[in-house]
């Protein structure tokens, strides 16, 4: 389930996925690896930077 407020400039975890064409556990492996930071949300419901991904 996708959060209802996210502040502009920041992606969920599933917002993400689809616009890297991947899953959510592909998403989870990017963090893993440091590829991927998390910048804000829960640990539960992660958020992604937008420049992060360009």
């Amino acid at each position: 389930m996708e959060s209802e407020i996210i502040r502009p400039g920041y992606l969920t975890a599933h917002q993400t996925a689809r616009v890297l064409g991947i899953s959510l556990g592909g998403v989870r492996k990017l963090v893993q690896r440091g590829q991927l930071e998390r910048s804000g949300g829960t640990a539960r419901q992660p958020w992604y930077a937008v420049k992060e991904l360009i």
